[in-house]
């Protein structure tokens, strides 16, 4: 079993990059895909090594606490990896379990590919497993309340952004690139047309 993987990233796209071991490249879908792609220099890549009657595929996390996320929200009935994925390239991990503990319904919605049933799901499998997981995700639980999350309030508005910029043909693959170039420069109070504004700066630069 794969733990993890040690190498430069010669190839990435909108769902993968290629890692370069030791002269065997290693295709690794992972969250957000153009976060390794700022430097050449070999990265550490913490892996899920999924294995299906099918197909063999290997999913990447730039921390263990992405890794460990992955795992718990696949013990979730309905959650597959592509799913999982989505969930975490739309919030960190710290924030996805204080949603959970506090049973967050309005944040989970808002995470890619999760509906209000699933995000119950999320609730009812994973409340009681996760223990003082805040803590253990590097989060103060205090801090992550229905009124004061600040990522619950970038991720609504960026999910607003977003869904405005599909409706005028930008793909998803863009749009995730768009995202991992504004995601740490999110301020908790930026309006919706505030975002759609840097997101078509992001997709003209291209």
């Amino acid at each position: 079993m794969i733990d993890f993987l040690k190498g430069p990233v010669v190839h990435w796209d909108s769902e993968y990059v290629v890692l370069d071991v030791r002269d065997v490249g290693y295709r690794v879908f992972t969250p957000n895909p153009y976060a390794f792609a700022r430097s050449s220099e070999p990265v550490t890549v913490f892996i899920h090594h999924h294995v299906r009657e099918d197909a063999i595929q290997l999913f990447g996390f730039s921390s263990r606490d992405e890794q460990t996320m992955f795992r718990k929200l696949l013990d979730v009935s309905g959650i597959g990896p592509r799913v999982a994925l989505g969930v975490l390239a739309g919030g960190k991990p710290e924030a996805i379990v204080a949603a959970i503990q506090q049973e967050n319904i309005n944040f989970l919605t808002k995470l890619p590919g999760i509906g209000r049933k699933t995000a119950q799901r999320m609730i009812l499998d994973l409340k009681d497993k996760l223990g003082n997981a805040p803590l253990a995700f590097g989060a103060d639980a205090s801090a992550w309340t229905e009124e004061s999350s600040p990522s619950d309030q970038k991720i609504g508005a960026w999910a607003e952004a977003r869904e405005a910029l599909e409706a005028l043909g930008y793909t998803g693959a863009e749009l995730n690139k768009a995202y991992e170039g504004l995601r740490e420069s999110i301020k908790p109070d930026e309006s919706v047309d505030s975002l759609m504004k840097r997101a078509l700066q992001q997709l003209f630069k291209g």
